[in-house]
């Protein structure tokens, strides 16, 4: 340990952050090593899961979700492909709606930007349970949504009732039989479900809840974008005016680019929040028509606490994290600045080499 005045003040550090430390280690640590035991034994939520009447059983909870053929893969896997679907048309949308607002309420000739700044923020900040309700009443057989459709001469469907896939009336419309699909795609299964299952596409009763989701998130997501686009300064959109480039040339070449750090920011808690989706599919269908709106976070509360599937419940949850972190790290690949990934690979090697002796490297970057 060292003393004197350097000492004290690593001693006062660490004397005034170890309430947060205690309480994160109580409240947050300790509750994810115990579920990571709960998904490793056959616990059934009576008494203690560490009392000498619960068994370890290793792997076998995950092996049921991901490689024993069974209701459980069954289930699991659809609630992947949901999931998946919901990942795919939300995360876009959301993006591209929260970076349009942005753009729009960031223009220098907008009159009263603080109103539509409030006005699409507000669903962001209203209960998603008060919004979820008012959802089911606007997409029930008889609510606005179907009436609007069938001013136009479109017969709308029963929204939460409906368990077809977009995908699979899509290429009905081209004759494709639903009834009887083809056989390469009805006979091939992965992971419990044919491929047939696979490609069916979000249901009608997701496309509902994709639509409330990115009404209620984009919102969050255009203060973001509109702080971002704040801190550009102006000189660098008026110098790229004056050498005489567009206005789509401005924003893929100036705007865009610099925006690079909040995108990576929004896309990744996009994905972490469309990936833990709950609030939306408990209270507008709790995985119904079919379980096409069944999703792993709800899998998970279903399974460990109406099915007392505690071990199973907790290996799902921990499947879910590890596809949130896969899929994070890849899009932080993705989205690298390949240039300064070159310079500091370059400089690895250059250090690398200076410590074995055989000087330093050069690279044309």
């Amino acid at each position: 340990m060292r003393g004197g005045i350097r000492g004290r003040e690593g001693l006062a550090g660490w004397l005034f952050v170890s309430p947060i430390l205690v309480v994160l280690g109580l409240f947050l640590v300790v509750p994810i090593v115990m579920a990571l035991w709960v998904s490793l034994s056959d616990w059934n939520g009576q008494g203690s899961p560490f009392s000498s009447g619960v068994h370890f059983v290793g792997g076998e909870n995950y092996g049921q979700l991901v490689a024993k053929p069974g209701l459980a893969q069954s289930d699991f896997m659809t609630s992947l492909r949901n999931n998946g679907y919901y990942v795919l048309f939300v995360v876009p949308l959301q993006t591209a709606l929260a970076l349009g607002l942005a753009l729009l309420v960031n223009g220098r000739r907008l009159k009263g930007k603080g109103f539509f700044r409030t006005a699409y923020y507000f669903p962001s900040v209203t209960s998603s349970v008060a919004i979820s309700v008012v959802f089911l009443f606007i997409f029930s057989s008889s609510g606005v949504v179907n009436s609007l459709l069938a001013k136009v001469g479109v017969d709308g469907p029963a929204w939460f009732a409906d368990p077809r896939g977009i995908i699979h009336l899509a290429l009905g419309a081209f004759g494709v039989n639903q009834d009887a699909p083809p056989s390469a795609l009805a006979d091939t299964t992965v992971g419990g479900l044919s491929l047939w299952d696979w490609l069916s596409g979000p249901s009608v009763a997701m496309c509902a809840i994709i639509v409330l989701v990115v009404w209620t998130t984009a919102g969050t997501f255009m203060l973001m974008f509109l702080a971002a686009l704040q801190d550009i300064p102006l000189e660098v959109e008026e110098a790229a005016e004056i050498d005489g480039t567009g206005r789509w040339q401005r924003f893929r070449h100036v705007t865009l680019p610099m925006l690079k750090p909040t995108l990576f920011l929004v896309l990744t808690l996009g994905l972490i929040g469309t990936w833990q989706v709950f609030d939306q599919i408990y209270v507008m269908s709790q995985g119904s028509p079919g379980k096409t709106t069944l999703t792993p976070a709800f899998l998970s509360y279903q399974t460990s606490f109406i099915n007392n599937e505690w071990g199973q419940g907790s290996a799902i949850a921990f499947i879910l994290f590890a596809i949130i972190v896969a899929m994070t790290l890849l899009q932080r690949f993705v989205l690298r600045d390949k240039d300064e990934a070159r310079a500091k690979a370059a400089t690895r090697r250059a250090a690398k080499a200076a410590r074995s002796g055989s000087g330093p490297t050069t690279e044309t970057i």
